[in-house]
């Protein structure tokens, strides 16, 4: 699940034109690994200090197609801790 913070952004038509359009780019293909890539990452990660600079939330250069394992381990990791995981839409889930 996003934080607070980042909501009303993930659930913006902005961010769902960028990511589309920058998922496509990449023919849904994972950066990390080849497999098939279902989210698209924030090398640099979302703050509430930049929540609002489109150079980091919308620049194609700060994102990265991943699929879920390579997401996982780019957050340190298959499971965050022990029986809590992302699913496939990066959000946190218990395991």
């Amino acid at each position: 699940m996003a934080q607070e913070y980042a909501t009303a952004f993930y659930n913006s038509r902005e961010w769902e034109r960028c990511r589309d359009g920058f998922m496509k780019s990449k023919y849904y293909i994972c950066e990390s690994c080849g497999g098939v890539a279902i989210i698209a990452h924030h090398k640099k990660y979302i703050t509430p200090e930049n929540i609002n600079d489109p150079n980091i939330i919308l620049d194609w250069n700060n994102l990265k197609a991943v699929c879920i394992e390579c997401h996982n381990r780019e957050h340190g990791g298959g499971a965050l801790c022990e029986g809590i995981t992302f699913d496939s839409e990066g959000n946190l889930k218990k395991i």
